[in-house]
């Protein structure tokens, strides 16, 4: 074997080793690894960033890091990454945020910025709780995050009171290795320039300024809010030139007081006990102390609050049901005082109740229908049961089939006397209709009225004799039953001469749908059908064909008579040649739906007689001694067609000469021979004649 030869086996061995390996090895497209969008692109520690990119590796698994840290991790949605963190604690500065695909050991990079953050926060004590004038260890914290690495920082902090004085601390804070420092203070024993807690109001807490802030409020009572029956801790600083001598306290609602009593001060303080009243209504309420001592710089009030108990009244009918739109009058018998509340869409009233005895009233359109006796002692929620009731009416045939009517109108017409504006009588309508079982219902119904129930089909009404309802009985369900009455129609079926024709099925539907009859006729080609009343397309079949449809109504007893023309009718089938002539001797087979009904040879004038129903038929024509149609047509048949008015059936591949069918092409080309020849011998009998 020559070097030639060898090199080109060689050269054939690698393309097809090549080929080979594209097949066989998966095509994979790379997706290079990127960062799409930070969000924010700085913050300070705490703070969440929204990171979205995407890897290389589908639906793998991939790695956060900002510096050093690592801040998140999770698993790709194909090769989208989305992704949350929250900076760390480091040092300011600018850090590579990067995104490392674990598998393609593949990253990519941008960056974050990280700023300083500056906090001051007052530790006030837990809702509704609140600090009292005179208060002597208000602790506040300061902090640093994102600061510079083992730094001191000076922090100036200041206390604005609500006279616009101004009181200071400066605090220094030493960062460590991540950039934090925390330092916490006491107000206002840190503080110089005589700070104090003396007036009633809001604090302003700030740091260097505008860096940071926080409040905390002194207030003159204990607490924010309070309930009946609690006690209040008043106290007041600051009051010195009234020692020995009494102040006012007094607290009002909507400008109207509600108690004013006087208080001995000493040692230049105002301090009282005062029991919320069980008589106080839900609000807001002020509390002051006067005269205002010449120390003061503002007058000492405070607003608190008695926000009662969320009460959620439900009042359901007998059946359990929440109900809407129930008006409930709630008096409250601690305060004499009547309060106005109304279910919502979902049946539920919600009120704020303080604590008491009370009675509740529920109406529904302006009649009472309910009452309850409650106490409240914290939030909760009540049923109220109202007297109102559900109705199902049933709307069925008469007689012992009891068939359920669907679709029938009715009219409810509701008479009662209201409770409310003097007491009225009153009136409405509701109008439903049963559904396809024959029934409806209709929820929270008043018990103590009167109902009519007008019960119509097609606008007619059918139940004058058990229309009314003296009263619904106090339960969850009542139920009524109408009865639909039912009356005879009697079907006489007949063809085109008023013979009548036996065995045909007689299907009557009702036109809304739901009720149908069928039969089939007797002898006399009658048939009687018990219906409800109503509309009814009447429909009449005879061997699968439809013979004949006509609507009718039926509120009375009913004869019809229906002329279906297209039974039993002569049908005569002519079949003709190329030249119109008849065809003897020749089978016609009628179908209808691919189903042959009925076949005949046609006579010496080409016809073949049948006495079928009309209708769409299909007529195929065999020639004598062949198993496939010469011709197949379709038509419709709707009137007699005898001798007189035949339907032709033209043969078109064939023409009848001498008691023989030729093809129409046999029979051309013999009579062009034919042709052919007879010029042929005019010709020969001319030249004879000349050579004579």
């Amino acid at each position: 074997m020559n070097k030639k030869t060898v090199a080109v086996d060689a050269l054939v061995a690698i393309l097809i080793l090549s080929a080979f390996l594209q097949l066989i090895i998966p095509q994979v497209h790379a997706v290079n690894v990127e960062i799409t969008s930070v969000s924010p692109k700085t913050g300070k520690v705490g703070d969440t960033v929204s990171l979205v990119g995407k890897i290389n590796t589908t639906n793998g698994e991939y790695l956060v890091f900002l510096g050093s840290v690592n801040v998140a991790s999770g698993t790709a949605s194909g090769n989208n990454v989305n992704c949350t963190f929250r900076v760390p604690s480091l040092p300011t500065g600018n850090y590579t945020l990067a995104l490392h695909d674990i598998t393609a050991n593949a990253n990519a990079t941008s960056w974050f910025y990280i700023e300083t953050g500056y906090i001051v926060k007052v530790a006030k004590p837990p809702y509704p709780r609140q600090f009292q004038e005179g208060e002597t260890a208000i602790t506040i914290s300061t902090n640093i995050t994102g600061g510079r690495t083992n730094t001191v920082y000076a922090a100036n902090i200041t206390v604005k009171t609500p006279a616009n004085e101004t009181y200071w601390s400066l605090v220094h804070l030493n960062t460590t290795s991540t950039g934090e420092a925390t330092a916490s203070l006491k107000y206002p024993e840190n503080f110089v320039g005589g700070a104090h807690t003396n007036y009633a109001g809001t604090y302003l807490v700030s740091f260097n300024g505008t860096l940071a802030s926080d409040t905390f409020f002194i207030g003159l009572t204990d607490q924010a809010e309070y309930h009946r029956g609690d006690t209040i801790k008043i106290r007041a600083v600051n009051y010195s030139p009234f020692n020995g001598e009494n102040v006012t306290i007094t607290i009002t609602f909507e400008n109207k007081t509600v108690d004013r009593f006087n208080c001995t001060v000493l040692n230049g303080i105002v301090e009282a006990n005062w029991t919320v009243p069980n008589h106080v209504l839900v609000g807001n309420y002020r509390i002051s102390i006067t005269p205002k001592p010449g120390t003061k710089k503002v007058s000492d009030f405070q607003i608190f609050a008695v926000p009662g108990f969320r009460t959620e009244i439900i009042p359901r009918n007998l059946a359990g049901e929440p109900v809407p739109n129930v008006l409930i009058r709630v008096f409250d018998r601690w305060a004499n005082v009547t309060y106005n509340v109304t279910s919502n869409a979902d049946g539920v009233s919600t009120i704020e109740l303080e604590r008491g005895e009370y009675e509740s009233l529920a109406y529904f359109k302006k009649v009472r229908v309910g009452e309850s006796s409650f106490t409240i002692q914290e939030s909760g929620k009540l049923n109220l049961t109202c007297r109102l009731t559900n109705l199902e009416i049933k709307v069925v045939s008469e007689g012992g089939n009891l068939l359920k009517i669907p679709f029938v109108a009715l009219n409810l017409s509701i008479t009662y006397s209201t409770n409310l504006d003097g007491g009225k009588t009153e009136k409405e309508t509701i109008v439903s209709q049963t559904s396809v079982d024959g029934s409806v219902q209709l929820k929270s119904l008043i018990v103590n009225a009167s109902y009519k129930i007008a019960a119509s089909r097609y606008g007619r009404v059918f139940n004058p004799s058990n229309d009314t309802i003296s009263e619904l009985k106090p339960i969850g369900w009542n139920h009524v039953t109408i009865i639909c009455p039912i009356k005879p129609l009697q079907i006489s079926v007949v063809d085109a001469k008023d013979a009548p024709i036996s065995n045909a099925l007689v299907e009557i539907q009702e036109t809304m749908g739901g009720i149908r009859y069928t039969s089939y006729t007797n002898q006399n080609g009658q048939v009687t059908f018990n219906c409800v009343i109503g509309v009814y397309l009447i429909k009449v079949h005879s061997g699968g064909v439809l013979l004949n449809a006509t609507t009718t109504e039926l509120f009375e007893e009913k004869n019809l008579t229906l002329r279906c023309c297209l039974y039993s009718l002569p049908i005569c089938i002519k079949v003709v040649d190329y030249f119109g002539q008849p065809i003897p001797n020749v089978d016609v087979i009628l179908e209808r739906n691919g189903v042959q009904i009925s076949s005949k040879r046609t006579e010496s004038d080409g016809i073949a007689s049948f006495m079928e129903t009309g209708g769409t038929l299909t007529i195929k024509v065999y020639l004598t001694g062949q198993n496939q149609p010469a011709l197949t047509l379709t038509c419709s048949i709707l009137e007699a067609r005898d001798e007189t008015n035949p339907i032709v059936v033209k043969v078109g591949r064939y023409v009848f000469l001498a008691g023989f069918l030729l093809e129409t092409a046999w029979f051309a080309t013999i009579f062009l021979i034919v042709i052919l020849a007879a010029i042929f011998l005019a010709i020969e009998v001319l030249k004879l004649r000349k050579h004579r």
